[in-house]
């Protein structure tokens, strides 16, 4: 059986490479007033394509997201960052776990809340869009 969600995180703290940080606006709120889910899921794939470019020294897109989870809102207010952890690194493509955390700006002392979490793929292409093999340490991955 295929587990279709990512693991809860337990931890209190993000983990992985800060990626993006960026403050959640008015702008982005859906018709109830809450942050748009949209805007959170674009924010992650901004930062998770930021770690995938950095590690395939290259152009990278994203081709998949698995296993979001939309754990808790996000207000106007709330300092959003995005952490990317490396799950894989195949042939030409790279799978990252990324973390959407929170400050809110009314909480005192201000503590980071876990929002969102999620598995994205991206694969990197070559100057004319066509996937191409990731390099590591000068040579390309065989697998």
């Amino acid at each position: 059986m295929t587990e279709t969600h990512a693991p809860l995180n337990t931890e209190t703290e993000p983990r992985g490479d800060l990626c993006t940080r960026t403050l959640a606006m008015p702008a982005d709120t859906n018709a109830n007033g809450d942050i748009f889910g949209g805007w959170l899921l674009s924010q992650m794939d901004i930062g998770g394509g930021v770690f995938a470019s950095k590690i395939a020294k290259s152009r990278t897109v994203t081709v998949a997201i698995d296993a979001m989870n939309f754990r808790k809102a996000v207000y106007v207010g709330d300092l959003v960052s995005v952490h990317a952890n490396l799950v894989r690194i195949g042939r030409t493509s790279i799978t990252v776990h990324l973390e959407a955390w929170v400050l809110r700006r009314k909480d005192m002392p201000q503590e980071s809340i876990l929002v969102t979490d999620g598995n994205f793929t991206y694969v990197s292409i070559d100057e004319q869009g066509h996937p191409q093999a990731i390099e590591r340490e000068g040579a390309p991955i065989s697998t």
